[in-house]
């Protein structure tokens, strides 16, 4: 299943965040990593997955009645409740809700299937100077399929980038690398101690792989901006100064926000981070200010 399939959670049309001119950008799911902020919470685990859509619940009791394992009941209150540790991933309850108050997440197709939908819009991608951006969770665990879709996006004479975090064996990045115009790296932080941390993994991988990665790529190095975890004067300095090192494109500054915490409640899932605030405006022009002091480009938000 893994080599004829990969497993997508997300195929977004129209994108300007990942990377130059009108994208569209494959989601893979799986993930190495588990960052206490992380945004896409449905891009972590490497599996489908059942999510829910409360307001759209009439509360039918379709799903209570195709249930199997009778992971899912609807309570004296009227509430729907659904136990996750029966739950069984049949997902013959998305297939009977008649109002998808419940939804799968995650789909195994063919590079076939996801190149027809890459080629809707490719006389946009040339128009705009746009193209193909293969995304996570981390594309890099699901290598095999990664690298024949972008073979077929090179086929087709299309640009590619890959968003990655650079947490996979070196043979592998430079495989899924032969095909790739543009490598967009995400940074979390540079103490290996406290990326660890926040993340379950060092981060000496990531380094080494970022430095060997060949000097005719392009890339842009993305820093999830975290207040009170990676915005410290050392830690931006620290990353500046690899970026001069690297001699990167640019550096993408990419907020904190809120927005994914109803996702993490659709899940059935905490989200650990949950009481952080965005950084200020004032912030991320004194962060950015700080970047470009090195004589590197910043971007804020893409």
């Amino acid at each position: 299943m893994e080599e004829e399939h990969g497993l997508v959670f997300l195929i977004q049309r129209y994108s300007v965040q990942d990377g130059p001119g009108l994208r569209t950008t494959i989601f893979m799911k799986g993930c190495p990593l588990r960052c206490q902020w992380c945004q896409n919470p449905e891009s972590l685990n490497p599996h489908p997955e059942l999510m829910t859509h409360d307001t759209k619940c009439i509360l039918l009791g379709k799903c209570v009645e195709v249930c199997p394992v009778r992971a899912i009941t609807i309570d004296r209150r009227k509430s729907r409740k659904i136990d996750r540790a029966k739950c069984d991933l049949c997902f013959q309850c998305v297939n009977a809700c008649p109002t998808k108050a419940l939804s799968k997440v995650g789909e195994y197709m063919t590079v076939a299937e996801v190149m027809a939908e890459i080629e809707r819009d490719e006389l946009f991608y040339h128009r705009s100077g746009g193209g193909v951006t293969i995304s996570g969770g981390e594309p890099l665990l699901q290598w095999q399929f990664v690298h024949r879709l972008l073979e077929a996006c090179k086929q087709r004479h299309l640009h590619t980038a890959l968003d990655t975090c650079g947490y996979a064996q070196l043979p592998v990045l430079k495989k899924v690398l032969e095909n790739v115009d543009l490598v967009l790296y995400d940074i979390k932080h540079m103490a290996p101690e406290l990326h660890k941390k926040v993340t379950g993994k060092s981060n000496r991988r990531i380094l080494n792989n970022l430095r060997l990665i060949p000097p005719q790529k392009k890339v842009w190095l993305r820093l999830p901006l975290i207040p009170g975890f990676n915005d410290s004067r050392e830690n931006i300095t620290e990353l500046s100064r690899l970026g001069q090192e690297i001699g990167v494109e640019k550096v993408s500054i990419l907020p904190y926000h809120r927005l994914a915490e109803e996702k993490y409640r659709q899940l059935g899932m905490q989200r650990k981070m949950s009481r952080i605030k965005p950084p200020s405006k004032r912030q991320l022009q004194k962060i950015q200010a700080l970047i470009e002091s090195f004589g590197l480009q910043v971007t804020i938000g893409s």
